[in-house]
């Protein structure tokens, strides 16, 4: 006799509102040809040590975490996910601005302009 466990799905690492949902499928409709999906990451960059990146990509890299959305894939980078765990990702436009704003929990810190944070 064998026993067979059922694995819940882990939740996502990233929640993404409807408006980052419609922007990912805006994104897709308009992807350069070859595009697959719209990968996040964290590199090392400005004053606080990481940002937050967004871009096309025409692999998926083997450590990358997939959620499926209705306008096209979305990746997160492998090495990044611990630095994003929890949070929500949202797409603002307003007046002044358009672009994709993140709530992050892990976040200690950020420099004073917004570009980057520090966990």
């Amino acid at each position: 006799m064998t026993a067979t466990t059922t694995r819940r799905p882990l939740p996502a690492a990233v929640i993404l509102t409807p408006n980052a949902e419609a922007r990912i499928a805006k994104l897709m409709a308009d992807a350069p040809e070859g595009t697959i999906g719209v990968k996040l990451s964290t590199p090392r960059r400005g004053c606080s040590g990481l940002a937050y990146s967004v871009d096309y990509v025409s692999e998926a890299a083997p450590f990358d975490e997939r959620i499926e959305t209705p306008g096209g894939l979305f990746f997160i980078d492998g090495a990044s996910v611990l630095y994003l765990v929890g949070s929500t990702m949202d797409w603002v436009e307003d007046d002044f601005t358009a672009g994709f704003t993140f709530e992050n929990p892990n976040a200690k810190g950020s420099c004073g302009c917004g570009e980057s944070f520090t966990v």
